[in-house]
């Protein structure tokens, strides 16, 4: 893992939204008083949902609000990747998949649309509106390649496709998540290909279990 730090320009200050500091309440209210440090990590997260990152007040004002060391919430922030050190981009976050099934199914072309239309990765784009970075694996292998854009999973994406998702989000519209081959979860493409036969689900297969013989006891005979 490369060493991540905190980015060199930060704010001033930090203030929790009236609706982050309700739903933190609500996450500390979940742990003993003497272990409301548990939830420093949905903590954090609330903060990066309010603020697309997480700046060096906000770590500070989340010790102050836990009890706990600057260090240790700059620790937690640190080794988790999914925490935003400097701002990203306000529109998309687009997080593209290069572990080997993406980068064989096409994650290169992916990098290369997200270089041509938004920039260096790692870097906020000229209008401040996108970020592009290359991640290591996000699960969805079977439905390569894909990207992560927010919270949200695209897959089965061209190099086309993931032009059309950047416009489409540069327009203001809300592209659709999900596979963009069609197809319905991580189902082979064009379909399922095996267990087609209806009478699998509708009971007609089903066969009542045969009795073993002498399975049921010898039933109790009454005192003479």
């Amino acid at each position: 893992m490369s060493v991540r730090r905190l980015a060199k320009e930060q704010p001033a200050s930090f203030t929790f939204a009236d609706a982050t500091m309700e739903k933190a309440n609500w996450w500390i209210a979940k742990y003993p008083a003497e272990r409301r440090q548990s939830a420093v990590i949905p903590i954090l997260w609330l903060v990066q949902k309010q603020e697309g990152w997480v700046s060096e007040p906000a770590i500070r004002a989340i010790g102050e609000m836990l009890g706990m060391p600057f260090i240790r919430v700059l620790e937690v922030a640190t080794f988790y990747t999914m925490f935003m050190l400097e701002p990203v981009g306000k529109t998309a976050l687009i997080q593209v998949c290069g572990t080997t099934p993406c980068m064989l199914r096409g994650a290169g072309d992916l990098m290369r649309v997200c270089k041509e239309k938004i920039g260096p990765k790692d870097h906020l784009s000229a209008d401040g509106g996108f970020t592009w970075q290359e991640v290591e694996c996000l699960g969805a292998c079977s439905n390569a390649p894909m990207a992560q854009i927010n919270d949200y999973y695209f897959e089965d994406l061209t190099a086309e496709t993931m032009a059309q998702v950047i416009d489409d989000f540069k327009a203001g519209k809300t592209p659709q998540p999900g596979s963009y081959a069609g197809r319905r979860s991580s189902e082979p493409q064009g379909g399922a290909k095996t267990l087609l036969d209806e009478t699998l689900y509708d009971g007609r297969a089903a066969q009542p279990i045969a009795k073993l013989p002498n399975s049921d006891p010898e039933p109790a005979k009454e005192p003479a």
